[in-house]
């Protein structure tokens, strides 16, 4: 049976990110759940250009059976239930804006819902924060959220494996989601101190 993972988009910058975590999660025939905010589809618009959500748009024509697009303002959508049963979530990129919701217990988004549902279930809960440098409220907020069980994960690539190129810096951060989403993967992020 294949994993399921629910996939929310934000406002923040990083929309390369996204992309290459949604190849990767249909290369290893995850059924993907979709959420993006406004602000999440003007970030698409804006870095990639995408202005239709559809699996073609996004590059994974492949996974166009299995990638679930829910409306951001459906509070009533599936994976804002407890009952809905999936392998994580990640929220990539995720704003500043979007962390403070969560950690304040706001709900007004289905972003929002769906990570607050993972918090209260004890499910598997990955932000992937992009925005610098760090307000003391941000540093705040990451705390209360790494307290009730989420992962906070920066968009801060390594470059121990001496990166040749843009795509080299986005699989590195993305490899590193994939193996918190436990995600089967290929990308070259491991460290060999032999070398």
């Amino acid at each position: 049976m294949s994993k399921k993972i629910v996939v929310g988009v934000t406002g923040a910058s990083g929309a390369p990110y996204l992309l290459r975590l949604l190849r990767i999660l249909a290369e290893d025939g995850v059924e993907i759940h979709l959420s993006v905010s406004s602000l999440g589809k003007r970030l698409l618009a804006e870095e990639l250009n995408i202005t239709n959500i559809t699996a073609e748009c996004l590059g994974i024509p492949e996974c166009s059976d299995s990638l679930v697009i829910h409306n951001n303002n459906d509070l009533g959508a599936t994976i804002s239930s407890g009952t809905f049963l999936h392998d994580g979530m990640v929220v990539l990129p995720c704003s500043s804006n979007t962390l403070g919701a969560i950690a304040s217990g706001i709900t007004n988004t289905l972003v929002q819902r769906a990570a607050m549902v993972c918090l209260k279930e004890k499910r598997l809960l990955v932000l992937a924060h992009r925005e610098s440098p760090l307000s003391l409220i941000d540093l705040r907020n990451m705390c209360i959220l790494a307290e009730s069980g989420a992962v906070v994960a920066p968009l801060s690539p390594g470059f121990y494996m001496k990166p040749d190129s843009l795509e080299d810096i986005v699989d590195f951060m993305v490899g590193k989601i994939a193996d918190l989403l436990g995600i089967r993967h290929s990308l070259p992020i491991r460290w060999n101190s032999d070398k």
